[in-house]
């Protein structure tokens, strides 16, 4: 009958394409399109380049941001009445501090590297309370130019003085946060390593410390 006819010739066909091997092209389940729960396949991704990544973009926003303030003080500067803020001595000593903790991050580092766990911590300690100091130095920098009666709104040099200032120390402040998260982190189980952690927050701090010698020199020579 023409009936049994066709379902004899299809399963010579399914029967030959299995002997040749064109059922195997078929994805086996659970592989690049999920399981029966439909859930995609966890990617694992051990590569450090995704955090170098992150903080070059968070690196490059931040510079865009103090670039354009920069600009605003220059075009500013040259307009209407400007009262120049005398630097107070304090910050030209916090400063130093900032510089001082760059380079005790750095030996924390290396020390890292030579399998010294003992010896960075400590310098990663004082890195840390380093940075805390210059942070307090600022706000007793901002007071002293309170009692001597410079406010945020009494002129434009002094608004960009504070601005300028008050900003780079909310930045400090979350590479000091990121300098404690290092510091009390459990690395055994972490998706990064201690060291990669280690030197993308130290990409972050080196950059602070820069951005702080910009910010600096521009008040300076814009006086």
């Amino acid at each position: 009958m023409p009936g049994s006819t066709a379902t004899h010739e299809i399963e010579l066909i399914i029967e030959k394409k299995t002997s040749d091997g064109g059922g195997g092209n078929l994805p086996p389940a659970g592989r690049n399109g999920g399981g029966d729960d439909g859930k995609r396949p966890r990617r694992e991704d051990d590569s450090p380049k995704r955090y170098y990544t992150g903080m070059a973009l968070g690196i490059v926003s931040i510079l865009m941001f103090f670039m354009a303030l920069a600009s605003a003080f220059l075009v500013r500067r040259g307009n209407g009445v400007w009262i120049p803020v005398q630097i107070p001595t304090l910050m030209w000593i916090n400063t130093v501090v900032l510089l001082a903790s760059s380079a005790t991050l750095e030996m924390a580092r290396h020390r890292l590297a030579q399998g010294r766990l003992s010896v960075y911590r400590n310098l990663w300690l004082v890195t840390t309370a380093l940075g805390i100091g210059f942070l307090v130095g600022q706000v007793l920098a901002w007071r002293q130019l309170v009692a001597e009666g410079i406010y945020l709104a009494s002129n434009p040099a002094s608004s960009f003085f504070y601005i300028f200032t008050g900003a780079h120390a909310l930045h400090l402040f979350g590479g000091v946060a990121a300098l404690v998260y290092v510091a009390k982190h459990n690395f055994d189980q972490a998706q990064v390593t201690r060291s990669v952690a280690a030197e993308v927050t130290s990409f972050y701090w080196h950059f602070m410390d820069a951005l702080w010698l910009f910010l600096l020199a521009v008040l300076y020579l814009g006086k």
